[in-house]
């Protein structure tokens, strides 16, 4: 990064021409400082690199000598995917030349600026982009033409995820469905709107939408057209002025999580229920009809509860679906074992420093697993490595982290430390500062792309850009004072996971959302369960075996010796609940939950 001080004096000695009297030594001199003053541009340029990231103290003064806007340079690397500038005061807008000038960018930040009051000119279309992060800005409106995008045809056709909270919005753009119809996330935190545009909630708008949060507005009414989001899972209104929640807010059909705490709602009942009750109390109690809100004869939750069963057998009995009818010993079983029945309850104090680094944790302690036969540890690592690259989209949505419980020692801590202030064992290396072992990594990526001659980095290195510009690093710390996890990059070497574990402490982190680590880690657990269950069976028919592990663990296979021994269909995979707390204790999310682990697949069975 080149110091405020070298700028000015770029622009104090200008390169001179060597032509005599062709009047062109000022444009060279121009393109020189340019070119000096964003060194970041001609490394990108010359290594075709498709991520940029641009922060850091000398980053506000460049912005603003270039008139609050990013360098028109910048839009001629039309190689880029992802593009983060953040952290920066000066920048008042983007500046034209983006949407031509970047035809292949996925990712786009530009939080912590002070764009606005509109975005001129609009970003789109952008025909690539998947995920837009406006947060934290100083935007008030995006009108038609200083906005995301047009509407016809849609100027952002592939995003999936759109990040405006912390800005000053009082309304959003009626033609938001049209511009992003496959939309998935929308996160409205902390802005100033008072109501919904009536086309997000037509019928089909916004079909893929699962999550939805806006929390610490204005809002004052819900429409009952809500119910047309058929694939919303989570929904946050929480502090805002609703006096009514729509009776129709039950008829969503995955509706998982919902949080209407700090609003003033005229039904008292209900108020009380928002505060303390679990989702599917609330959805019931809106089914039913509720108390003075109605949308038809309230019949009482028994009776709709009747009804339920009832349909569910007929569904069963009508043979309904491909897996309508599962044979008993082909099931695959899991056990939930609840706080207040477990006295080793591993609790997770989540630190005020990972909210501006990644600030969403999930864990739950998975006991019962056999991973002695065969192949079969080999094959929960597969399974791991997959998730990262689907569910996971590359690290770039979630991360998941594997561990042997018995080496973890809790409570643990989990918070963001400045890099060269932790170290970490990685697998399969020593001890290093995070700091240092991301450099490595780096270093590592680099020959190894020169290596194979390609565009792009592979493996592990693919996810270093992640970490690019920040001053603090995410980390998991047990009771002992060891970092056993660094999210994205590596778990430690302390609780690496080995033939003999057969308890496992499991975590997902995200910095996107809650809802996505709680569904990888609903995927993570089925899998866990699909695989241990594949084991047992194979192991009883003969087909797998290891003498090796037998003799490692000092007996042969006795199911009543190893956990999770038995028969599929015979003793389950046990699920612990991990809670994560903030540092008063207050509870921030317990995992899993009543609405957790819902699988509708008819060969799994949750024990709660």
């Amino acid at each position: 990064m080149v110091p405020s001080g070298s700028d000015q004096k770029l622009r104090r000695v200008p390169r001179k021409c060597p032509c005599k009297g062709c009047g062109c030594g000022g444009a060279m001199a121009a393109v020189a400082a340019v070119s000096e003053a964003w060194p970041e541009l001609d490394l990108a340029e010359r290594e075709r690199r498709r991520e940029l990231l641009l922060t850091g103290p000398g980053l506000e003064e460049r912005v603003r000598a270039a008139g609050g806007r990013l360098p028109p340079r910048l839009f001629t690397l039309p190689l880029l995917h992802y593009l983060e500038v953040s952290g920066c005061g000066s920048l008042r807008e983007p500046g034209p030349g983006l949407a031509q000038g970047l035809p292949q960018l996925h990712s786009l930040v530009l939080r912590r600026n002070a764009l606005g009051p509109g975005l001129s000119p609009e970003l789109g279309p952008l025909p690539a982009l998947r995920v837009l992060d406006l947060s934290g800005n100083a935007l008030e409106a995006l009108p038609p033409g200083q906005g995301l995008g047009p509407a016809e045809p849609p100027g952002l056709p592939q995003l999936q995820s759109l990040n405006l909270s912390g800005n000053r919005l009082r309304e959003l753009p009626a033609d938001l469905a049209r511009c992003a119809p496959r939309l998935q996330t929308l996160n409205l935190t902390g802005n100033r709107l008072d109501a919904f545009p009536a086309a997000l909630f037509l019928p089909g708008a916004l079909p893929l939408l699962s999550e939805l949060a806006a929390a610490d507005n204005c809002l004052r009414e819900l429409s009952p057209d809500i119910a047309h989001l058929a694939s919303l899972k989570t929904l946050d209104l929480s502090n805002n002025q609703l006096s009514e929640i729509p009776a129709e807010l039950a008829d969503c059909p995955k509706l998982k999580d919902i949080n209407f705490r700090g609003n003033r709602l005229r039904d008292k009942r209900l108020e009380k229920m928002v505060s303390g009750c679990q989702t599917r109390s609330i959805l019931e109690y809106l089914r039913a009809g509720g108390r003075g809100r109605c949308r038809g004869k309230a019949e009482g939750p028994d009776k709709e509860e009747g009804r339920r069963k009832r349909r569910e057998r007929k569904k069963r009995e009508s043979g309904e679906g491909a897996d309508a009818v599962v044979d008993e010993a082909s099931r695959l079983l899991l056990r939930v074992l609840h706080v207040s029945g477990n006295p080793t309850l591993l609790t997770i104090r989540a630190s005020p420093e990972v909210r501006d680094v990644r600030p969403f944790f999930v864990g739950a302690v998975v006991r019962g697993m056999d991973l002695r036969p065969g192949n079969a540890l080999k094959r929960f690592l597969s399974c791991q490595t997959k998730l990262h690259e689907d569910l996971c989209e590359k690290r770039t949505v979630a991360t998941i982290a594997t561990h042997d419980l018995g080496a973890v020692r809790g409570p643990l801590l989990y918070t963001a430390r400045p890099p060269q202030d932790f170290k970490i064992i990685p697998l399969g290396r020593r001890e290093v500062k995070a700091k240092d072992l991301v450099r490595q990594l780096q270093l590592e990526a680099e020959e190894h792309r020169k290596q194979k001659k390609r565009q792009n980095v592979s493996g592990l290195h693919r996810y270093l850009h992640l970490l690019d510009g920040k001053e603090h690093y995410p980390c998991l710390v047990d009771a002992d004072g060891d970092v056993i996890s660094f999210p994205p990059v590596t778990n430690s070497e302390k609780t690496k996971i080995k033939k003999t574990t057969s308890d496992l402490f499991l975590e997902v982190t995200s910095a996107s959302s809650l809802q996505i680590c709680k569904d990888i880690m609903d995927t993570l657990i089925l899998k866990m369960a699909e695989i241990n269950k594949y084991i047992l069976e194979n192991r009883e028919e003969g087909s797998l075996s290891d003498p090796e592990s037998d003799a490692i663990s000092g007996h042969g296979l006795d199911p009543k010796a190893t956990p999770g021994a038995e028969v599929a269909g015979g003793t389950p995979l046990v699920v612990e609940q991990v809670r994560v707390v903030d540092e008063e204790g207050h509870l921030k999310v317990v995992y899993p939950s009543k609405t957790d682990l819902d699988f509708a697949a008819a060969h799994v069975t949750v024990l709660r």
